[in-house]
């Protein structure tokens, strides 16, 4: 496993997403994955699953401190008193004393970033959160965050793979130290069969997901949370540091960006 540091803390660049795992499925991927060596579980409280992953922490026998865990707060709730019950609902679902990285899930232009600030240093400052951070801002954004919030601002989580560019705001995170997690990083399925993950994973021995997942933990400062709930599936996804990709593959790969999104607001 590898790591990005972070304040003081260590960040596994490969992390288990769990957007639309629920009920048993969800319990299984999470109970799974940790049993496979992931330490980086994602979620949100929009996703509807936290009790099911609080049951995956509780029956795993990882210890609570070794697990990096995310959860956001959804936008309609970025008011202060709102971020403090939200965080204290998640905390109950999830079994757990503090989340390690809390963000906020999607930014609310009606709602001013310095109340939601407030609370999430509030709640550091409590020992709830050891982190926080941001997701689906662009620089913009995100600069305004860092110039309102006392506490660096840890991470930024937006949409991020071979065939979306992320260059500006990647560059501003890695000037300002700022981690960036990558959610559908393997563009969920849809460009597994391009030819350059064919060509430069026959060198490796390596499959399409492995080949873009490397890519990206490769680049400063990235983290990627691929969603699987299968146990071949997830154990491709972290299967992935054996091997370094050259400068030109790294090139090559980046040259595929095709300004394509998955998700929309």
């Amino acid at each position: 496993m590898e790591f990005i540091e972070l304040q003081g803390m260590k960040m596994p660049v490969i992390g288990l997403g769990t957007w639309d795992l629920r009920g048993r499925e969800c319990v299984e991927a999470v109970t799974t994955a940790l049993d496979i060596g992931y330490r980086h579980i994602d979620t949100a409280q929009m996703y509807e699953n936290e009790s099911e992953i609080g049951q995956a922490l509780t029956r795993s026998s990882i210890p609570r401190e070794d697990i990096f865990l995310t959860t956001k707060v959804w936008p309609s709730r970025l008011h202060y008193h709102d971020v403090m019950h939200s965080l204290g609902e998640s905390l109950k679902m999830l079994n757990t004393d503090y989340v390690d990285l809390f963000l906020i899930h999607w930014p609310n232009p009606s709602i001013p970033l310095a109340d939601t600030f407030k609370a999430m240093n509030d709640l550091k400052d409590q020992g709830r959160v050891r982190l926080i951070g941001v997701s689906n801002f662009d620089v913009d954004l995100l600069r305004q965050a860092r110039e309102i919030s006392p506490t660096p601002i840890a991470n930024v989580q937006v949409e991020y793979h071979p065939f979306l560019s992320q260059k500006f705001l990647l560059e501003y995170c890695q000037q300002n130290d700022i981690s960036l997690t990558a959610y559908c990083p393997l563009v969920r399925g849809r460009e597994l069969n391009n030819p350059v993950f064919e060509q430069i994973g026959k060198k490796y021995k390596k499959a399409a997901p492995q080949v873009i997942l490397r890519w990206l933990i490769q680049q400063k400062n990235v983290v990627a949370v691929p969603k699987a709930a299968r146990r071949e599936h997830q154990l491709v996804n972290f299967d992935i540091f054996d091997f370094c990709l050259s400068d030109e593959e790294m090139q090559t790969i980046s040259r595929l960006e095709q300004d394509k999104r998955i998700v929309f607001a």
